[in-house]
């Protein structure tokens, strides 16, 4: 029996320039071309980008939408899953990911990642948020890379502990 192709979360704000929508597209794109399924909100910034690149990668994606309406997902959606759940689909996400990549995002992605570290996902920030606490012991080091490829790479690389 064949192991399942890898499920892997972008998660990013709805609106973001120019330079963080081409990493997201880069993200995406390498996700695909490991041959994982993509997961996101499913709707513009970070979201369309990745899911944008993943298409061009001859990749599939699956938005969790917030709202009600299928319509309303990204043009490279190839899955909408409406939730009427508003934020609380974010735990979907995080929960339905074998791993995640933070790029960029706001307190939205803020909420994704805290998910993430509970439901224990590996995750991967590409200039995202920094993580401290003033209780050395629950210190969080989050795992950074400079770009969409050693993204993916550390992130596959958890699979294999």
């Amino acid at each position: 029996m064949s192991e399942r192709q890898k499920i892997i979360a972008v998660i990013g704000d709805s609106q973001c320039s120019s330079e963080v929508a081409k990493l997201a597209e880069d993200v995406g794109f390498q996700i695909a071309k490991k041959g994982a399924i993509l997961i996101c909100g499913g709707y513009g910034g970070v979201m369309e980008a990745a899911s944008r690149g993943a298409k061009r990668g001859g990749g599939l994606t699956i938005g969790i939408l917030s709202g009600k309406d299928p319509d309303e997902a990204n043009p490279s959606i190839d899955i909408p899953i409406v939730t009427g759940m508003r934020d609380a689909r974010n735990a979907i996400i995080a929960r339905s990911a074998d791993g995640v990549i933070a790029v960029a995002g706001s307190f939205g992605t803020l909420s994704e990642i805290a998910f993430s570290l509970i439901f224990k996902k590996p995750l991967v920030g590409l200039r995202t948020w920094q993580l401290s606490h003033e209780d050395p012991q629950k210190a969080i080091s989050l795992k950074t890379a400079g770009d969409a490829a050693e993204a993916i790479e550390t992130l596959w690389e958890s699979f294999n502990c």
